[in-house]
């Protein structure tokens, strides 16, 4: 009975989400379907991401390779097959155990993460997706703080240097802040930059933007965005102690 609620729970939240995102669709003359749904399950546990992909959610994301490991392992035993992004601050030695689990790291913010992701998909002979992400809020968010420290990257990716590696887009964090206006800003300035990027690396086919989660993704899908991150609107709250 408990897990049935729960999975009622799951899957209302999911179509709400869902609605909501394409009504925000419809109001900004976007395409219908033109922004994805990433579902953010850290700190819920893999019967959570059961219940989500039983509702028809097969996108998901979280920060802590480790525990995603565990779970999405699980998960996959179960005979699913789910997309996982990881979307947090990304070690060096965690990367090895991230690209053997994920299709899409959205946290790239230095040069040496990226020669490692490129090293480990090397040897298992893959290749993974991967955004840049970038810093437009606050001083403590990780990322690359300026186009130009970036552009040396998208140099290297160019000339072929990573053959194991997909850039697909940009990322970012939106401050933490009531102001509505400070947010937009700063889902506007990754709009910018990529499409600045388009146009000065077009090989590189960079068009993914991943900003916004459970409390301002409208205003990030009005801004452009076409991934949103959300975790607390679907899941509820995470229990940190778990």
């Amino acid at each position: 009975m408990e897990n049935q609620l729960e999975f009622e729970s799951v899957k209302t939240n999911l179509e709400r989400i869902k609605n909501q995102i394409l009504d925000c669709e419809k109001s900004s003359n976007r395409p219908l379907g033109s922004v994805k749904l990433v579902a953010v399950s850290k700190f819920h546990p893999a019967e959570s991401v059961l219940f989500a992909m039983d509702a028809g959610q097969n996108l998901f994301g979280e920060n802590r390779v480790q525990e995603a490991a565990k779970k999405f392992d699980f998960v996959r035993e179960q005979g699913r097959s789910p997309e996982l992004h990881i979307i947090g601050q990304l070690q060096r030695n965690k990367v090895k155990e991230a690209v053997r689990i994920a299709s899409c790291i959205e946290s790239v913010d230095r040069l040496e993460l990226l020669q490692e992701i490129e090293k480990q998909c090397a040897k298992i002979e893959k290749t993974i997706q991967i955004f840049f992400e970038i810093h437009t809020g606050e001083e403590s968010k990780s990322g690359f703080e300026s186009a130009e420290s970036l552009y040396e990257v998208l140099k290297k990716c160019a000339a072929g240097e990573f053959p194991h590696v997909n850039p697909a887009g940009l990322m970012t964090m939106a401050p933490n802040t009531d102001d509505k206006e400070l947010i937009r800003k700063s889902f506007s300035t990754l709009r910018n930059l990529r499409d600045k990027i388009r146009v000065d690396f077009p090989s590189l086919c960079i068009n993914e933007l991943s900003m916004g989660m459970s409390g301002d993704f409208p205003i990030a899908i009005e801004e452009g965005a076409t991934i949103v991150r959300v975790g607390t609107a679907i899941f509820g709250q995470r229990n940190y102690d778990a």
